[in-house]
């Protein structure tokens, strides 16, 4: 059966849940691992560099796309986000999942570096649940959170763009869902000519 690593992109609006559906995945599944993005935004207060994200100033995140460093990167809300290219292929080789939360464009660019990435995009039950996450979160002003929002709008008009939709009404089905998806994508025949060719022989 197929050895290499799967590549999932994981996108969604702001407030969606995707953080905590990720680690849920990563905490059900030892053979998976995150892709840490750097960005240009400062760290929340729970955040680490190196844990969540790399905090870089913008010079040097600049000096990065100049070396070619990124599989993707966009900028999302006046802040640059990016994936550091080597750490995701060393992994994919070594027969591990990687798993890419990253914003809508920078999903797109990634989709056309790596055409064998699963997309998938979390949705949030409604409109409504989305607000009362963002507000709950406590951290963002009123005008913060309409402009998230006005974002969020533009994003769920490019989940066409994706192989999977799963809403994230609660984590545990969320992350079973993409798990199935995980499975279905492992056992196409189209990624297991080797077996195929072993009984064949």
């Amino acid at each position: 059966m197929e050895k290499r690593g799967q590549l999932i992109i994981i996108s969604g609006p702001a407030g969606t849940g995707k953080g905590t559906v990720v680690k849920k995945l990563l905490e059900r599944n030892s053979d998976m691992s995150l892709s840490i993005s750097a960005t240009t935004r400062g760290p929340r207060p729970c955040e680490t560099d190196g844990v969540e994200y790399y905090f870089k100033r913008r010079q040097e995140f600049e000096k990065m796309i100049s070396e070619d460093a990124f599989i993707e990167y966009a900028e999302y809300n006046g802040n640059l986000y990016g994936t550091p290219k080597k750490a995701v292929l060393d992994k994919l080789e070594q027969g591990i999942s990687v798993i890419l939360e990253i914003e809508v464009q920078g999903a797109a660019n990634a989709a056309k570096a790596f055409p064998e990435a699963i997309l998938v995009f979390l949705a949030p039950p409604s409109m409504e649940v989305l607000r009362a996450r963002l507000t709950g979160r406590g951290t963002e002003t009123a005008d913060v959170i309409e402009n998230r929002m006005k974002i969020a709008e533009r994003e769920l008009c490019r989940a066409e763009d994706y192989h999977y939709i799963v809403v994230n009404d609660t984590v545990e089905e969320a992350a079973e869902e993409i798990e199935c998806i995980l499975t279905a994508e492992r056992l196409k025949v189209s990624k297991n000519k080797a077996l195929l060719d072993s009984l064949n022989k």
